[in-house]
């Protein structure tokens, strides 16, 4: 590997390493869940595990919208669900999620929309805006 290629490979994932930790939500619990949906919040779901590379991916397109548009944390709870810790409780038998990397999107009782393993940035990014748009329109 030539020194300039390595340089730029590195400079590379300094930026991105910065970018990932921002994806982060807040570690699911079915308490602070329920805490934001009586509150009306808008809540974002984001079933994952630390080893899927879809969620990963997902997780890039988040963070980089979130850093773009600082309105979504500002107003939407994002939330992560850890698939190793929470597959068999009941949420995900409440809310049919098939697999992780799915991201959710919910207001009280109700689902505003839903991805199962997408990880194209207009589609994330539509998801994003409709939990904003909600948000915003409380």
């Amino acid at each position: 590997m030539h020194r300039r290629d390595f340089l730029a490979l590195t400079a590379a994932v300094s930026l991105a390493m910065p970018l990932s930790a921002r994806a982060e939500g807040m570690a699911y619990t079915p308490d602070l869940l329920d805490k934001h949906l009586a509150a009306g919040d808008v809540v974002f779901l984001d079933f994952k595990a630390a080893w899927c590379g879809t969620c990963k991916a997902q997780g890039r397109v988040l963070a980089a919208l979130k850093e773009e548009n600082p309105a979504y944390e500002e107003n939407v709870a994002f939330i992560d669900v850890d698939w190793d810790t929470w597959k068999d409780d009941m949420i995900v038998a409440e809310m049919n999620i098939p697999r992780r990397s799915t991201l959710v999107v919910l207001k009280g009782a109700e689902e505003l929309g839903r991805i199962v393993a997408g990880t194209g940035r207009d589609e994330i990014k539509a998801l994003m805006d409709t939990a904003l748009a909600a948000a915003v329109e409380s």
